[in-house]
């Protein structure tokens, strides 16, 4: 499988003749700081519909066929061939959005898929522990973790520990820390990487990668960091 980043929780995904985008954010200064993506998709899977970082599908090319996984029912669905499950969670239930962005955190979900033969969770925009009945439902089935790890109205890193150890994904990738194009006051990935040894983090210098089985390891998962492209 073919995996590029975006930007902040924004991927594309690439194999079995599919390809696939997540979490779009609303690009530009102003809004989320980063470019737009403009390349074409099959399917675009976001974790709410209303989330400026997190679910505008307006620039990925190619007339996608565009799945809210709060909208997906409990035992998932098919979309053009790959099969979506969504897990309901909510943004920040301790962060004050109130003040901060008057407004009440909003409804969002992790959502799990398989392509190319590759079991893929993405956290989406959680910002509590993850549910223990989710944690029970994932554990063993996820190859490869895309982690939110910018804390700050997310999940706390101690608690994405947590869930870490009881999900054991093969693979973990980053998204959804700082970077300086981004309007975001979050923390840098290395807050995330300082709590792995050394010799399981990969910073594979580009923003695209390929990931095959072989590199999977649930008991040690490698750690690959990824250049943000937009």
């Amino acid at each position: 499988m073919k995996i590029t980043f975006y930007a902040h929780a924004s991927f594309r995904l690439e194999a079995d003749g599919l390809a696939v985008v997540t979490d779009p954010y609303t690009p530009a200064p102003g809004n989320s700081g980063f470019d737009r993506i403009d390349e074409p998709a099959d399917i675009v899977l976001m974790s709410s519909a209303t989330d400026r970082f997190h679910s505008d599908p307006s620039h990925v090319l190619g007339n996608p066929a565009v799945v809210n996984a709060l909208e997906l029912p409990p035992e998932g669905a098919v979309v053009k061939g790959l099969a979506v499950r969504s897990f309901p969670a909510y943004e920040s239930l301790t962060f004050d959005f109130r003040k901060e962005f008057n407004r009440d955190p909003d409804a969002n979900a992790l959502y799990l898929f398989e392509l190319g033969g590759i079991r893929v969770l993405h956290m989406g925009d959680i910002g509590n522990p993850v549910a223990d009945e989710h944690l029970e439902a994932l554990a063993g089935k996820v190859d490869l973790l895309f982690a939110l790890t910018g804390e700050h109205a997310t999940i706390a890193l101690d608690d994405l520990d947590r869930a870490i150890e009881r999900i054991r994904p093969g693979a973990i990738i980053p998204m959804h820390y700082y970077s300086a194009k981004g309007v975001l006051a979050i923390e840098p990935v290395e807050r995330f990487l300082d709590r792995f040894p050394s010799d399981r983090v990969h910073r594979v210098g580009s923003s695209s990668m390929d990931l095959t089985r072989d590199m999977l390891h649930a008991e040690a998962p490698p750690v690959f960091v990824l250049e943000q492209s937009r």
